[in-house]
């Protein structure tokens, strides 16, 4: 069997860490399995990194920013090969490039264009583990390039899809994918199976256990992800096609919180076409994504525009807004960050009414506000008061009962 692992950096945080997981993969080795590892940059290393070069520069270009960051994730694959080595398992080290990774030219947010693996085969036909760096690849005109926070996950997803891996497994501090994260909320239970649309909801309302666009990849190809634990044998969860049910399936599966938005308010702009087309489309050319919206009645022929983004691209959408407002003649401009969005989630909820109302209810009792609401067909977004955020959490979890136990699924 050819397996992908790849570890997170908490897997990695010091060196009786990364001997713990060449452990893990001398024990795959030794059980007669061809093994590719992917790693992440040990501990905190990527933030230290990013926290001295914003201590150099107050505006560091995004190519030298990733030609930075990016050697991180090779220290880590040079230190994990040298402790194979030592426990007498034949390893060697990859960069992006000469796994064979490119990207587009989207500095810090590069996606995978093309995977050449005939070097990673090389090494597996003559007995080598190859341990790549993951988060990075090259572009064609051979830059380095990052795949945003969480990339190694999708250089591993890439990666066993380019081999045809059987499996490909995800390695972290935690026992796979839960119905909430269970360092807010300790009754949270490990989910035995998910389909691709739900991790793909929970990843992009900011569950932090796979990297969105990782999902989104794995999805496109169809790539089983094994999410487990680097500590424990428990079996994880398996990310998968949905199959179709035996029994009904419960309306909602688990619950995402994303802490680190902004919603920003445009007041009294006029009611006419255009307007938002202006708005949206100069903030997208600037690469900002633009999540929930909400237009409001119009009223003297002028309405109200909200949406929400990232907390930290407040500093760059502001000046855009601002001159949006002002070439439209718009009364106000409102930027709030103390805001949060808590993400009731399941394809169970498919044609079942009244889900809606029970969160809405759930949030009522414990006299929370919703200040905005965004859904999907399986997904119920709810835009809070920060300080309210992991009291509402623990609210709809119970409201839907999601602190029973869940059946874990071996495979």
């Amino acid at each position: 069997m050819l397996i992908v692992q790849k570890y997170g950096g908490s897997s990695l945080g010091s060196a009786d860490h990364v001997k713990n997981v060449a452990r893990k993969i001398q024990r795959t080795v030794e059980q007669g399995h061809q093994v590719v590892v992917v790693v992440s940059a040990m501990g905190d290393n990527t933030d230290d990194l990013l926290e001295l070069a914003t201590k150099l520069s107050v505006n560091p270009s995004a190519r030298e920013l990733d030609q930075l960051l990016s050697t991180g994730e090779t220290q880590s694959s040079a230190l994990m090969a040298m402790t194979l080595e030592h426990f007498g398992v034949p390893a060697k080290s990859f960069s992006g490039r000469q796994a064979g990774i490119i990207t587009s030219y989207d500095y810090g947010k590069a996606r995978i264009e093309q995977v050449d693996p005939r070097e990673l085969r090389n090494a597996l036909a003559v007995g080598i583990t190859p341990v790549v760096a993951g988060y990075q690849g090259v572009t064609r005109s051979g830059d380095v390039a990052t795949l945003g926070r969480g990339g190694s996950d999708l250089t591993a997803i890439a990666i066993a899809n380019a081999l045809g891996a059987d499996r490909c497994e995800i390695y972290s501090d935690v026992a796979g994918v839960y119905t909430a994260d269970p360092r807010i909320i300790p009754a949270a239970s490990p989910l035995g199976m998910l389909n691709y649309d739900e991790m793909l909801e929970l990843s992009s309302q900011g569950a932090q256990v796979l990297q969105t666009q990782a999902v989104e990849f794995a999805r496109g190809q169809q790539v089983p992800i094994y999410a487990r634990s680097t500590f424990t044998d428990e079996p994880g969860t398996i990310i998968r096609e949905g199959k179709k049910e035996s029994v009904e399936k419960p309306p909602v599966t688990a619950i995402a919180l994303n802490r680190h938005i902004a919603k920003v308010g445009l007041i009294g702009v006029p009611d006419a076409p255009g307007v938002a087309a202006l708005l949206f489309q100069e903030l997208g050319e600037s690469g900002i994504n633009v999540e929930l919206i909400i237009q409001a009645l119009s009223h003297n022929q002028l309405n109200d525009i909200a949406f929400t983004i990232e907390e930290d691209d407040v500093e760059a959408a502001e000046p855009i807004v601002q001159r949006c407002l002002e070439k439209l003649g718009g009364n106000a401009l409102s930027i709030d960050t103390q805001v949060a969005k808590v993400s009731a989630i399941g394809s169970g909820m498919l044609g079942r009414p009244g889900v809606a109302a029970r969160v809405f209810k759930a949030l009522a009792n414990g006299h929370i506000n919703i200040q905005m609401i965004g859904t999907s067909e399986i997904k119920i977004s709810c835009i809070i008061d920060r300080d309210d955020a992991e009291r509402a959490m623990r609210l709809i979890h119970e409201e839907f009962h999601l602190g029973q136990s869940q059946e874990m699924i071996e495979d």
